[in-house]
């Protein structure tokens, strides 16, 4: 996909100043980069505690991120403007959202890197909630390389039950890719099984780390 010079300087200036504020906000550390492939087709796949979760997750990647973000959050002009220079992806989560899966599709096939939040909402309590079988047909379609992912302390930074965020330490933990080969031998049970536990145990890991 073609970007503009000024799309491209842009999603690098807003990354390196978040990061400095994340550092010192939120105190963010990571561990498991190494993990994450420098090309190629990739399905981020983490945890939702909070509306800063898609900024947090970006933090720890080199490469571009795909975000997908609700219908209704264009209709508020300063987040839209934002989120369009963003290339975000739109996706409506009162129907199927099948507009927004196939353009994450073609982003994918274009060897891009596109986070979900498999959970499908944000956690109510901070805890790690059910997979939803929904990115099954990304994962299997394009053929991609599937990235866990977890994180704590995004909950304690921005509960759903206030509006704006607080200080709070974040740790994050990204885990071993789940190959093409290895998704092919999987059903989609077995999928979601396979995903959600190593997104628990990056969660769990990142919870310790912080907690340490």
């Amino acid at each position: 996909m073609q970007r503009s010079f000024t799309q491209r300087i842009g999603y690098a200036a807003i990354r390196t100043v978040s990061r400095l504020v994340a550092i010192v906000v939120f105190r963010m550390r990571c561990k498991g980069r190494e993990h994450i492939p420098k090309d190629g087709p990739l399905l981020v796949c983490a945890n939702h505690q909070s509306f800063l979760d898609p900024v947090i997750v970006g933090l720890a990647f080199d490469r571009r991120l795909n975000y997908l973000a609700r219908q209704t959050l264009f209709r508020f002009a300063p987040f839209r403007v934002l989120i369009q220079f963003l290339d975000a992806i739109p996706l409506d989560r009162d129907g199927l959202g099948l507009a927004g899966l196939r353009e994450s599709m073609r982003r994918i096939k274009r060897g891009e890197a596109v986070l979900l939040f498999p959970e499908g909402t944000r956690t109510a309590d901070g805890s790690l909630l059910p997979l939803q079988p929904g990115f099954c047909a990304l994962a299997r379609r394009g053929n991609v390389v599937v990235l866990p992912v977890g994180f704590d302390g995004a909950f304690d930074a921005w509960p759903r039950t206030t509006k704006v965020p607080r200080a709070s330490r974040i740790h994050l933990c990204i885990g071993e890719p789940l190959r093409p080969t290895e998704i092919g031998e999987l059903d989609d049970k077995s999928l979601v099984r396979e995903v959600e536990k190593r997104i628990r145990t990056c969660f769990e890991q990142a919870k310790a780390s912080r907690r340490a």
